[in-house]
């Protein structure tokens, strides 16, 4: 259906394709690897035609229907997200795509009150959600999808895997996620040293089968060195004797004539760096006893006692909605629970990582300022190595903070974690928009860490890296398994290393696997349904008013972080130095805005979480 054919390209005076040729044909999920910067993105670009290459061509079947998922910041316009999911439907089949529309939009956790939602009032991660609806219900021949788990809850992955392993069309899909492209693709395309090879199989087999390719070659090129070092050899010795000079002429001709082999390319070296360890924390490291938290009238634990000792490294892994992002605010006193207490340790000095941490930034340093700027004060040689590795390359470094994705700011954000670390890491998802390599330096990095970890992932590998004990959490309940993921897996009898993460256990039979089961309550009569309809009435009209209302902050909060960054850019400008009027102007608005961006940004989050716990109190009741 699609053919690259002797493709290259340049981009900034680099070769990033030479000679490539691949087909995709019908049906087949492949995925695309490679080193940041090698050109996955670029061959999106021109596979969907919007660049075009210095040689070859791309030659693809007569109305080949395409569809393509952007890492982040796709547009959205003035539509709800259910006219979002079937916006690129054809008119005459809307009513069929509907009732399709709703049930993707369900398993990538939109609830029925979602779909009437004006889409720009989404979140970005919700954005994302919604056109990856609309792309399914589509249901191109070829998708495109460019890191397309980076948005999504690990329920919601799960579905979304399960989703495309039935999908008819083709499948081309960039990812970080190795379980994710074991479970799904037939064939791996990576792009390495301006090649594009192909393998068979899914990641683990394009492991096995890399190395295997790898041997072959590093012995057949070693044969001809030998080879071509026992001609020259020749050559040298008898090319001064009148009786051999001809034949020694036709060794050196034989030589010219080989097809030389590349040696083996030299493998990505995984950064290694001794960044300053933590300070020594007492045994005993967090402690919360009696602990009773709700949202609402919802709880989440009741009289919970949990204790964290020096040197553990523990994941948190349970159904969805279990508490374990609760759990894990709890313990880095982002939460204040209503009952019981928290007590750090001795000497303990925590740093919580979230999924979002433009908090702790300054947006107008550099990304090479924010991170030497720590108490730790590393030099630019470390923090430009780090850097590097979690994807900030040449001029990068010098890029303001203030006009960062939230992507680069998380890793950003992470980079100073790991420049300045504390005795005490709890880390929600950190390895989400990292590459492959970032993630195995993330986890070379941890290994030499000499601190306490609590931490969240949906990553595999990850958690098989660094996890030494496992907590499972369901319904309030912590249940502790003293042994890493692999032990964990065996113990509860799961057939499934992802989706065990999410699974729930059965009260009677430990290491069996279920859904969680709802309660069974007896018939309601008339009279309490009449007051729950009212209360619920109540709710509606509530809940209205608090969308309202956050839509209208997270409006007002958009115009002044865009004006902020039109500020930084000015201020940046070497023209308006040389204008000291316009400069101070500048320059007083800028001190301005930044105490009004953080109170409007306190003010969007105290309606968010009043629109959080009402939601979580309807799907409770």
């Amino acid at each position: 259906m699609l053919s690259v054919s002797n493709v290259s390209k340049t981009y900034a005076g680099r070769t990033l394709f030479s000679g490539v040729s691949f087909h995709i044909n019908r049906g087949e999920k492949i995925g695309l690897i490679g080193p940041n910067g090698a050109g996955k993105s670029t061959l999106f670009s021109l596979l969907l035609r919007e660049t075009t290459p210095d040689d070859g061509l791309v030659t693809m079947e007569k109305n080949l229907d395409f569809g393509f998922l952007p890492q982040e910041s796709a547009p959205v316009d003035d539509m709800t997200v259910l006219e979002l999911a079937t916006s690129h439907v054809h008119e005459h089949s809307r009513w069929e795509a509907e009732p399709k529309a709703k049930r993707i939009l369900k398993g990538l956790a939109f609830r029925e009150t979602d779909f009437d939602r004006n889409a720009r009032t989404l979140s970005g991660g919700w954005v994302m959600r919604a056109h990856l609806a609309r792309l399914l219900v589509q249901e191109p021949d070829l998708l495109l999808l460019d890191e397309p788990t980076n948005h999504l809850d690990l329920e919601s992955l799960i579905w979304f895997q399960n989703y495309l392993q039935g999908y008819p069309g083709a499948i081309l899909m960039i990812s970080h996620d190795r379980e994710f492209l074991n479970a799904l693709t037939g064939a791996i395309l990576e792009i390495a040293n301006s090649k594009v090879n192909r393998y068979r199989g899914n990641y683990d087999s394009y492991l096995v089968e890399k190395a295997a390719r790898e041997e072959q070659l590093k012995g057949a090129f070693e044969n001809q060195q030998k080879e071509i070092a026992k001609l020259q050899q020749w050559a040298d010795r008898f090319k001064a004797k009148a009786n051999f000079a001809s034949r020694a002429q036709d060794k050196l001709k034989m030589i010219d004539r080989m097809e030389k082999l590349d040696g083996p390319a030299a493998a990505a070296k995984q950064v290694k760096f001794r960044f300053p360890q933590p300070q020594r924390s007492g045994q005993r490291v967090l402690t919360l006893k009696g602990l009773d938290f709700s949202y609402g009238e919802t709880p989440v634990y009741s009289g919970l006692d949990f204790e964290i000792e020096r040197g553990e490294r523990i994941v948190l892994v349970g159904p969805n909605g279990a508490g374990k992002s609760t759990l894990l605010k709890l313990l880095a006193g982002a939460l204040e629970p209503q009952a019981g207490k928290r007590e750090l340790g001795y000497n303990v000095k925590q740093g919580y990582f979230a999924q979002y941490r433009g908090d702790v930034l300054n947006m107008k340093h550099t990304v090479l300022q924010s991170a030497m700027d720590l108490p730790s004060r590393p030099g630019e040689n470390m923090c430009r190595t780090l850097l590097g590795s979690f994807l900030f390359h040449g001029d990068d470094v010098f890029k303001p903070v203030g006009v960062l994705s939230g992507g680069e700011k998380s890793r950003l954000a992470l980079v100073r974690l790991l420049l300045d670390p504390p005795n005490l890491l709890l880390m929600d998802e950190p390895t989400t928009h990292l590459d492959m390599g970032s993630i195995d330096a993330l986890i070379g990095a941890l290994e030499d860490y000499e601190g306490t970890l609590v931490f969240i992932s949906h990553d595999v590998h990850f958690i098989r890296g660094m996890a030494k004990g496992v907590i499972h959490i369901a319904g309030g309940v912590l249940t502790p398994y003293a042994g890493d993921y692999q032990y964990f897996l065996d113990k509860t009898k799961a057939t499934s290393a992802r989706e065990a993460l999410t699974a729930g256990l059965t009260n009677n039979q430990p290491g069996a696997w279920e859904a969680p089961k709802k309660a069974f309550s007896p018939p309601k009569s008339k009279e309490q349904k009449r007051l729950e309809a009212e209360a619920r009435n109540a709710r509606s009209k509530g809940k209205k008013d608090l969308e309202k209302n956050v839509a209208r902050i997270e409006e007002e909060l958009a115009a002044l972080e865009k004006r902020k960054l039109e500020l930084v850019e000015l201020l940046q400008d070497g023209a308006t130095y040389a204008d000291a009027a316009k400069f101070k102007s500048l320059s007083e608005e800028m001190a301005q805005i930044e105490p009004r961006v953080a109170t409007k940004t306190a003010a969007w989050e105290k309606a968010a979480s009043e629109l959080e716990a009402l939601i979580a109190k309807e799907a409770a009741g």
